[in-house]
C-alpha cells in the first residue's frame, strides 16, 4: 500500500485561455478502489495523461508506483490481427496464462485472443482490453470509462469484476457501476477537489446535504449582510443630521441647545458605530464567499415536442431485418408499436441489430441520409409527416466551429449556445472547433441540437456515453416533464428504468 500524493498542481493545454488545475493537491491511496467524478470537460482524462507523464506541468505528483491505463490504444494493423500477436506490443510485461485466467473471471472464453481484433464485439475487446490490464502486478490502473457502448450483460460483467479487484482509478459516469464497485471517491468539484470514503450514492446523499447547508448559510449571510447595511445606513443619516445642527448655532441666543462639544462627541461616537458597521458587513461578505462555490443547481431544460395527428406513429409487425447477403437475420418476429406519449427502450445484446432498426426507421420516415444495404421481412410502417429529431451514437463526423455547425442544421446560434451553457458547456469552449472537445462534450453538442428540433418523435441512439452523471440527471428531469415521444437506446440501467413507458427486447 503506497499514496500518490498531488502538491500545487497547475495546468493549462497551450494556446488556452483557463487553466485545467490551478493550486491543487491531494493524496489518494493505491491500494483504494477510486471513483473518479466530475463534469465533462473538468480534466478527468486529463489528470489521468498527467500521471502517465504525458503532459509537462507545475507542482508535483510523487507516486512509488507504476500506471497502466485502458484503454490500450489499438493501431489500424492491430485491428486486422488477433490480440495473442501483439500482446507484448500493449504490455511488454505480460504472461499469457494470467491474461487467461482473468477472461475467465470476466466469463469470456480465451478463444477471443485468436480471432481477428476487428471482428470482436464491443463488450469482448472490453474484457479482452480489461485481462490484459489486471494481468500485471503492482501498477496502480487508471480505467478510463469500460462501459461505454457495452450491453447490459457485458456491463454486468465487467461490473462483478471491478467489485473483485482493488488499486484502481476508475472513471465512469455510470451510477449503477460506480455504486457496484469502489469505496473512495475523487471529485471535480467546480471550484474544489475532495476525496472521499464511500460510493457515488454515498457521496451525493453527503453533496446534497452540503448544498443544502450551504444555501441556508449563504441565506443567513445575506439577511444579515443587509440588516447590518440598512442600520449603518441610518446611523450614517443620523449622524450626517446631527453634525449639520453645529452650524448657525448661536449659544447666547439659544442656549437650551446641547453644545457644540457635545454635539460633536455624540456625532463621533455614531460615526464611530458606522465603522463597526461596515467591518461585520466586510467580515459576513468573506464568509458567504465561497459557499456555493461548488453548489450543483442544473438548469431546467425546454424541448418542443410536436403533437401529431394519429395515435400510431410507429409500428412493427413480425418484422425482421438481415443484411444483403447474410443468411443470418439480425433479429425476428419484432412486434412493436410507439404511440404519442410513450417512450420505448430498445434491449438487447450488442449486435442484435438495434441501431440498424432505428436506422431502418430514419429511412422509412424519409430522415435518413443514405440508404441501408437491409433485406426486410414483416412490416414496419411510420406514420405521413412524421418529424424525427434524432441523436447519433456517433461523433466522428462533428468538426469546425459551432457557428458552421449551427448553420448546416439550421439552428440559431444564440440559442443553441445557451442550451450549452444549461448544459453546463462553459463559453470558453465556444471558440474552440468542435473536433477538440471531449467525447462528452460531442454528445453534448447532439443533445443541444435534438433539444432545440421540434419532433413528434425522438430518436436517441445511446445519448449518455460519455455524459457527465449531474447532466444525465438534467436530462431524466427534462424528459419525465415534457414527456416526448421517443425511441431510444441507452445502457444506462437507472436512466432506462425511469424514462422508458416501454421496453422492446430484440433477440436474435
Amino acid at each position: 500500500m503506497a499514496q500518490i500524493n498531488v502538491n500545487n498542481l497547475t495546468f493549462s493545454y497551450e494556446g488556452s485561455f483557463d487553466n485545467i488545475f490551478e493550486d491543487v493537491s491531494f493524496s489518494i491511496d493505491t491500494d483504494w478502489k477510486l471513483g473518479f467524478l466530475g463534469r465533462n470537460g473538468k480534466g478527468k482524462t486529463t489528470f489521468l495523461n498527467l500521471l502517465l507523464g504525458r503532459y509537462q506541468y507545475n507542482g508535483s505528483i510523487t507516486a512509488s508506483t507504476d500506471f497502466d491505463y485502458f484503454p490500450y490504444p489499438i493501431s489500424q494493423g492491430q485491428l486486422q490481427r488477433p490480440m495473442a500477436d501483439f500482446l507484448e506490443e500493449i504490455k511488454p510485461r505480460y504472461e499469457l496464462w494470467r491474461v487467461i485466467c482473468e477472461l475467465e473471471q470476466l466469463c469470456e472464453s480465451s478463444e477471443i485472443l485468436y480471432r481477428p481484433f476487428v471482428t470482436l464485439s464491443p463488450g469482448e475487446r472490453t474484457k479482452a482490453l480489461l485481462s490484459v490490464l489486471f494481468s500485471g502486478e503492482n501498477d496502480f490502473l487508471l480505467i478510463d470509462e469500460p462501459t461505454n457502448h457495452l450491453d447490459e450483460g457485458a456491463r454486468e460483467d465487467v461490473k462483478k469484476y471491478l467489485s473483485s479487484k482493488k488499486g484502481f482509478l476508475l472513471v465512469s459516469h455510470d451510477r449503477d457501476l460506480l455504486d457496484s464497485c469502489i469505496d473512495h471517491v475523487l471529485v471535480l468539484n467546480r471550484k474544489t477537489i475532495e476525496v472521499q470514503r464511500g460510493n457515488f450514492s454515498s457521496w451525493w446523499e453527503n453533496k446534497q446535504r452540503r448544498d443544502q447547508s450551504a444555501k441556508a448559510q449563504n441565506d443567513k449571510h445575506r439577511k444579515e449582510i443587509s440588516k447590518l447595511r440598512q442600520a449603518a445606513f441610518q446611523a450614517g443619516a443620523w449622524a450626517d443630521r446631527n453634525e449639520s445642527t453645529k452650524i448657525g448655532y448661536d449659544p447666547i441666543k439659544e442656549p437650551d441647545r446641547p453644545t457644540r462639544a457635545y454635539i460633536g462627541g455624540k456625532t463621533k461616537k455614531m460615526q464611530s458605530r458606522v465603522r463597526q458597521l461596515k467591518n461585520r458587513i466586510n467580515r459576513e461578505i468573506e464568509e458567504k464567499e465561497g459557499l456555493l462555490a461548488d453548489l450543483e443547481q442544473p438548469v431546467d431544460l425546454k424541448m418542443m415536442p410536436l403533437a401529431h395527428h394519429k395515435e400510431i406513429l410507429v409500428e412493427a409487425r413480425d418484422y425482421a431485418l438481415s443484411y444483403e447477403g447474410s443468411r443470418q437475420p439480425l433479429f425476428t418476429d419484432l412486434n412493436f408499436a410507439i404511440a404519442r406519449g410513450q417512450r420505448v427502450a430498445l434491449h438487447g445484446k450488442n449486435g442484435c441489430g438495434k441501431s440498424t432498426l432505428i436506422k431502418m426507421i430514419l429511412q422509412k420516415a424519409g430522415a435518413a441520409k443514405e440508404s441501408l444495404p437491409i433485406e426486410e421481412f414483416g412490416t414496419c410502417r411510420t406514420a405521413a409527416g412524421l418529424v424525427i429529431s434524432y441523436v447519433n451514437q456517433d461523433t466522428s463526423m462533428l468538426e469546425g466551429s459551432i457557428s458552421a455547425f449551427c448553420h448546416r442544421q439550421s439552428l440559431d446560434e444564440s440559442l443553441f449556445c445557451a442550451v450549452l451553457r444549461q448544459l453546463d458547456m462553459e463559453r470558453v469552449q465556444f471558440v474552440k472547433n468542435m473536433e477538440d472537445y471531449s467525447e462528452g462534450q460531442k454528445k453534448k453538442i447532439l443533445l443541444a441540437a435534438s433539444l432545440l428540433t421540434p419532433a413528434h418523435l425522438y430518436i436517441w441512439d445511446e445519448p449518455l456515453n460519455y455524459i457527465d452523471v449531474f447532466s444525465r440527471m438534467q436530462v431524466e428531469r427534462l424528459l419525465l416533464q415534457y414527456q416526448p415521444t421517443m425511441l431510444f437506446v441507452e445502457h444506462d440501467v437507472r436512466f432506462r428504468e425511469k424514462i422508458a413507458t416501454e421496453v422492446v427486447e430484440l433477440q436474435g
